[in-house]
């Protein structure tokens, strides 16, 4: 019998992102890691089980040893001591097993929490460490206010998607890029915006054809490929090598992050499409100074004006670019095949937005300011996001010191905070029958005096912090937000959708992420 390997357990965890269920990954297990000891010949590369020699348990009992030392160790640094735990015992195997435990059950689990410890914190168990998560208007507006040297939102970034061993030391402590998304492309987004509607029109004409008749397509591959057809590779290549590397130990990750990821790979291609532009404008830059004819207004030209020492060579502008079109391809694809999905199964909510898109086009034409009108698309996307989201945690901070809440509760350096944005999403307390999706109800909140801003897809507030919340709020989700309306704006005005057979797909999960089922496919046609 082959012993138990860890890199069997690896691939068995990756197929449930995949959508792999339990008897698919138990098949994975026993035809991967295991041979029947009755078997007289074990499968190719596969050796007969052997009586344990004296030094093989020495060497058991010193990984036994140090197991528990490191369980210990995780137990107690970061334990929360006082604080209700979610998923059973604060004891340091079986809070593993918990763990382990919620990334098939993590949804019932941190509703349960939330509605018992309303106001308060719990605390979730990861394999390595617990992590602490917040409840209630109060606490996230402390959360909110926290300084960056106490609770870092870039700091959890890296540590949650392992940034520095995916996309290199220098992406993460210099984050000159941000301030690009939040000031020049949001400014540009009008400017931007026919360039924006052409590309939505010719990439859904290239991959969804406006038919006759019923054509059925896969939902999610088909969005990622119409948000960014060139850089979808780089983006799962980040998502997945940020999990392989979560199995690693620190001293480990940079070892796995260059040879046992493909990140690296997706970067050099990115150097051979993108290098030969950057060396031309550079060229044009110092040729004609700050000024010259048909000078690009986009993303790479603003990085490569900010840009100064290190950050100025090819390779690290086609980080940037690619590290912003992975932000952008994950989020938005996403939150547009949820939408998609809600919408093919309620198909009576296309003519309501169709009606709309029509009336504002036929007096705005096709522009930023049109976008900004249609409610009824903007209602259906926010109340989409409102339902679903990206994952069950939102306004993730790394403590950069001991940190204490009002309520007492003590946060000790290295570990990290969340709030509970998905069950407070559908809180009643927030939201009348929040639990039913009602495509127009940020319509009619706008529609309360006072309130006409307040509840716009783009807005947030402590009840609703789908994009963060205070000055770490996403800063692309403006472009973001028009990006996606005008992509459902041109779907409802050029197609019928349906789910055959009228059945609706729901969402899959991994630990606390929400992703839509990978395959679930969607029917098009031409509009009646």
């Amino acid at each position: 019998m082959r012993p138990f390997q860890c890199g069997k357990t690896v691939k068995a965890a990756m197929s449930v992102a995949h959508g792999y269920d339990r008897n698919e990954i138990q098949e994975i297990l026993r035809h991967e890691s295991y041979v029947p000891q009755e078997s007289t010949t074990p499968l190719r590369g596969t050796t007969t089980l052997r009586p344990m020699t004296g030094d093989t348990w020495y060497y058991a009992y010193a990984i036994f040893a140090l197991l528990g030392v490191f369980l210990w160790h995780r137990n107690e640094k970061f334990r929360f001591n006082g604080v209700p735990a979610v998923g059973g015992s604060d004891n340091p195997i079986l809070s593993c097993y918990s763990a382990f435990k919620l990334i098939r059950h993590s949804r019932s689990s941190i509703w349960d929490a939330y509605h018992k410890y309303k106001g308060g914190t719990f605390k979730i168990p990861k394999f390595t460490e617990w992590h602490l998560v917040i409840t209630g208007p109060q606490l996230i507006d402390e959360l909110r206010k926290a300084p960056d040297d106490q609770l870092s939102f870039e700091e959890a970034v890296q540590k949650i998607l392992h940034t520095e061993w995916t996309l290199g030391r220098s992406l993460n402590h210099n984050r000159y890029h941000i301030p690009l998304v939040r000031g020049p492309l949001t400014r540009n987004i009008g400017a931007l915006f026919p360039e924006i509607r052409d590309e939505i029109v010719s990439a859904f004409g290239d991959v969804i054809p406006v038919a006759d008749d019923w054509v059925k397509v896969p939902a999610l591959k088909t969005m990622m490929r119409i948000v960014a057809r060139l850089n979808v590779r780089f983006t799962i290549d980040v998502v997945m090598g940020a999990r392989l590397l979560s199995l690693f130990p620190n001293f480990l990750k940079p070892f796995a992050g260059r040879y046992l990821t493909t990140v690296p790979k997706s970067i050099e291609r990115g150097v051979r499409h993108v290098g030969p532009i950057i060396r031309e404008r550079y060229e044009n830059m110092k040729k004609y100074g700050d000024y010259w004819e048909d000078k690009p207004n986009d993303m790479l030209q603003w990085l490569m004006e900010a840009a100064e020492g290190e950050e100025r060579e090819v390779r690290a502008l086609v980080l940037r670019i690619l590290t912003i079109n992975f932000a952008a391809i994950h989020t938005s694809s996403h939150s547009f095949t949820h939408a998609l999905l809600i919408l093919a199964a309620n198909p009576q909510w296309v003519k309501p937005m169709r009606e709309e898109v029509e009336e504002v086009v036929s007096r705005e034409g096709w522009s930023k300011a049109a976008i900004q009108k249609m409610r009824r698309v903007d209602s259906f996307l926010k109340e989409t996001q409102r339902m679903t989201g990206l994952g069950d945690l939102s306004m993730t901070r790394l403590a950069m010191q001991d940190f204490t809440f009002s309520d007492g509760t003590f946060v000790p350096k290295g570990s990290l905070v969340s709030v509970a944005a998905g069950p407070m999403h559908q809180d009643e307390e927030f939201y009348e029958n929040a639990e039913i999706f009602n495509p127009w109800r940020f319509v009619d909140m706008r529609e309360e005096e006072g309130e006409g801003t307040k509840h716009q897809m783009v807005s947030t507030s402590l009840e609703y912090v789908t994009f963060g919340h205070g000055r770490h709020a996403c800063p692309g989700r403006f472009f973001a937000v028009n990006e996606l309306k005008s992509m459902m704006a041109h779907l409802v005005m050029n197609y019928d959708i349906k789910m055959e057979g009228g059945r609706p797909s729901e969402p899959k999960r991994w630990a606390q992420t929400i992703f839509p089922d990978p395959k679930a496919e969607v029917m098009f046609k031409k509009r009646e």
